[in-house]
């Protein structure tokens, strides 16, 4: 059994991420410091509640541990929050991000956009071999809730974009890396079905 730990901020209700893991046959622990992380981990997901500055203090406890399981390519599923720590830095907070993505984390346009951007819209999926999205046709619905996005200074890393006033990247790969500012635990079938690709990610990099 694909055996996935969830990292545990402390700052929300993780209850729905880890019943649709269960669901799809995945042994799920969570956790609150990669210290004490079970042997054997096949994948690890980084949640979508929480502030910037506080989550990352809850990371940087740790941060040596956490960078050995991407430098073992363990897959890696960071959602919303957990995609924006990824980078170096965000409008959000003061902290220094983890940069193991380039770019940085901005503000929704509060002039064009409300705030924050809560509800389902489509994505337009850009890179049609993304594992996370096998089986997921274009114009999927998605459900979002968030105040901010990221700007990658690479733009072939992102798989999915969607609307919402202005274009956002909604998922990301890069190696084992794979991001969404969107809530798939949240998505209804198509969020189930990114899990189920999730689950096949971390058994075939066994």
């Amino acid at each position: 059994m694909i055996r996935i730990a969830i990292f545990d901020y402390g700052a929300g209700n993780i209850f729905s991420l880890k019943s649709a893991l269960k669901r799809n046959g995945a042994n799920v622990s969570v956790i609150n410091d990669f210290n004490d992380v079970i042997e054997n981990l096949d994948g690890l997901i980084l949640p979508g509640v929480g502030n910037f500055d506080p989550a990352l203090l809850s990371v940087y406890k740790c941060k040596k541990k956490f960078l050995n399981y991407i430098e073992k390519n363990i897959p890696i599923l960071g959602i919303c929050l957990g995609m924006e720590m990824l980078f170096e830095k965000s409008e959000e907070g003061n902290l220094e991000g983890l940069k193991i993505i380039k770019g940085e984390v901005v503000s929704l346009p509060k002039s064009l956009i409300k705030i924050p951007h809560i509800g389902w819209n489509n994505l337009e999926i850009v890179n049609e071999k993304s594992k996370l999205f096998e089986g997921i046709p274009n114009n999927s619905w998605v459900y979002f809730v968030h105040s901010y996005y990221t700007v990658p200074e690479e733009i072939n890393i992102i798989t999915a974009r969607t609307n919402y006033g202005i274009s956002i990247p909604a998922c990301i790969e890069k190696n084992n890396i794979f991001c969404t500012q969107f809530h798939p635990e949240k998505s209804s079938e198509i969020g189930e079905r990114m899990m189920k690709n999730f689950i096949k990610i971390c058994t075939q990099s066994k």
